[in-house]
């Protein structure tokens, strides 16, 4: 077996959940679209974090640490977010994305058993997040109410991530001591959240201003911004206002407090979905696809392009929710997914290229 092309199937299986999240993301901001499957535009939250990023997370892992049975979960995920939107009056399609979490949770157990750090303790804090808010949409719980345990699985992955990367700055014991107790003000905020809504979302906020705050001194990100190595740089400018995002998702929930629907959750939600989680993936897709398919990535200058768009049509976007600009509103998440779907085929065509001159 080519080991190389084996997680194809899984990859497709993400991209697939990616472009239906995207689509019935189009459908709740209000385009007129044709309804592909019932409740379609409900599940645009699950289907982009367990569907897509759930799939894409567990199946980076798995091809890293080379464990057969660690390719279960993305395999559940996968097949989970098919089912929850093609029979979604059953419950078969969440309980496997529940499945596929509890799996997370088991591959990021068996990362801290080979290396018990703060870096995969914080993933590993960030995977049980994820198990949980799934748990709790499975016993019915409404999606503004778990939404945060969701962030909490994302955040918490890309910050153990960057702090596993920020140790060629070495940071000082006390920095690592300040990362933990933000990370534990934000997870804390979140667990609050269940019980106080309110006072766990503005303490939750909190821990989000302060993550940025911290990696100002302790991440090489805002170091490579002048890098001379052009995908160097472009990786760094992804994570910076990656960053940057995080700060203002953070501070809206700080100032404003929980929002359940309406313009201003919008705002919150995608300042961090968007702003920060999707601006990472721009930045980590050349190292984190050619460690799947061992093709590398070759940069090119128009990669700026859809960072540009992403990030200048999702503060279209936000300026819209607080101003409560609909048709604006609109347009900015439409934007918004066109940066995304340029990116996708910027990606694909650089892959493709690669695999072919290694062919």
């Amino acid at each position: 077996m080519n080991l190389n092309r084996f997680p194809i199937p899984f990859l497709i299986l993400a991209i697939l959940g990616l472009l239906a999240g995207l689509w019935a993301g189009l459908m709740r901001l209000g385009w007129q679209l044709p309804t592909l499957t019932p409740s379609l535009a409900m599940l645009h939250g699950p289907l982009m974090i367990s569907g897509f990023l759930g799939t894409l997370i567990t199946l980076e892992r798995a091809v890293a640490m080379k464990q057969t049975w660690m390719y279960l979960p993305p395999l559940l995920s996968g097949l989970g977010w098919l089912l929850a939107t093609i029979v979604p009056d059953l419950p078969f399609g969440v309980i496997l994305l529940t499945l596929a979490s509890l799996g997370g949770v088991a591959i990021l157990t068996e990362i801290v058993r080979r290396e018990n750090a703060l870096h995969t303790m914080t993933m590993l804090f960030g995977a049980a997040a994820w198990f949980t808010g799934n748990l709790l949409w499975m016993f019915g719980w409404q999606m503004y109410q778990v939404v945060f345990l969701w962030m909490a699985f994302l955040v918490l992955t890309i910050a153990g991530e960057r702090l596993e990367l920020s140790r060629v700055l070495r940071p000082t014991s006390f920095q690592q001591t300040l990362f933990s107790v933000i990370t534990a003000i934000f997870i804390t905020g979140v667990a609050l959240a269940l019980f106080n809504l309110q006072l766990g979302t503005r303490l939750s906020g909190l821990g989000l201003l302060l993550l940025p705050l911290w990696s100002l001194r302790n991440d090489i990100a805002w170091r490579n911004l002048r890098h001379k190595l052009p995908l160097t740089r472009y990786i760094a400018w992804c994570l910076a206002l990656g960053f940057v995002w995080l700060g203002v998702g953070g501070g809206l929930s700080l100032v404003f407090g929980a929002q359940v629907a309406g313009p201003r959750y919008d705002a919150v939600l995608h300042a961090v979905f968007v702003g920060f989680v999707i601006s990472m993936i721009f930045g980590h897709a050349p190292i984190i696809f050619p460690a799947i398919l061992g093709a590398p990535i070759n940069f090119q200058p128009a990669f700026y392009f859809h960072l540009g768009l992403l990030h200048v049509s999702l503060a279209i976007r936000i300026f819209a929710d607080y101003a409560n600009l609909h048709t604006l509103r609109m347009w900015g998440g439409l934007l918004n997914e066109l940066a995304i779907f340029i990116f996708i085929g910027m990606t694909v065509m650089s892959v493709r290229k690669s695999l072919s001159m290694k062919g």
